[in-house]
């Protein structure tokens, strides 16, 4: 699906959404009649300090305007801008910066969706899609939070051995079906049916509900987090756990 497809399917009562080069920032009303914030970057192009500052600044314009509207973060990008004048500049601090706005929004009673319709890889992927309140995706989406030949060169393991461990350990593999496993991602939406009804349906949702690692230890994606889960339970209700409290 084209971003135009997916822009008219989502809010067939009309939308006021401008793009500035790789990024997209407006409003749009929503099937119910209230509005919705979207925001996001496009055209799978690279993520610098340029594009993170101003989205950041947007951001913090709608947490300002005090309207408690949803916020829809689209998101088909590149990895982080690798860039000598990026990493000067501190481009790990930018990324930061706007991940700290989406967690503000949601604090502040905004709920943040992401959707993912393209790519996306590491900083870029975690400043974005992964720092809203909830993600979701379409088919055909490829997110990556470090793909495998970089994950060659940083550990210095053979490629082989790498891909035989992403196939058993979805936490550590890049790809839509694996994040899905994690619990990552929400859910993948039918691109099939209308979009319209499945962001309603998103947004009843109960607000504050991070269900991640748990859809994770039950789709078998994080298959350490309910042991560790049950560790820390054990931990925080025996007499020394209760004293440390």
């Amino acid at each position: 699906m084209t971003l135009d497809d997916i822009l008219a399917g989502l809010f067939p009562n009309g939308a006021k959404i401008e793009t500035i080069g790789a990024m997209i920032a407006g409003q749009a009303t929503l099937p119910d009649g209230g509005p919705i914030h979207v925001l996001g970057v496009t055209q799978g192009q690279p993520f610098g300090v340029d594009e993170a500052i101003v989205l950041a600044g947007r951001v913090i314009e709608i947490v300002k305007s005090g309207d408690r509207a949803p916020i829809l973060f689209l998101v088909d990008s590149a990895s982080q801008r690798m860039s000598k004048r990026d990493e000067l500049l501190g481009l790990s601090e930018y990324l930061s910066h706007l991940a700290k706005t989406l967690l503000l929004a949601e604090a502040e009673g905004h709920r943040t969706v992401g959707l993912l319709y393209g790519g996306s890889a590491a900083g870029a992927f975690i400043a974005t899609a992964l720092a809203t309140g909830t993600l979701v995706a379409l088919p055909g989406a490829h997110p990556a939070v470090m793909d495998l030949l970089s994950m060659a060169r940083v550990t210095k393991l053979p490629i082989d051995v790498l891909k035989a461990k992403a196939e058993a350990t979805p936490v550590f593999a890049p790809g839509l079906d694996n994040m899905v496993k994690t619990g990552g991602i929400h859910v993948v939406w039918d691109d099939a049916a209308p979009l319209a009804p499945q962001l309603a349906a998103l947004l009843r949702r109960p607000p504050g509900q991070d269900d991640r690692g748990r859809l994770g230890a039950e789709r078998g994606g994080r298959q350490k987090a309910a042991e560790l889960a049950e560790r820390v339970a054990r931990a925080a209700a025996s007499p020394q756990g209760a004293r440390h409290g």
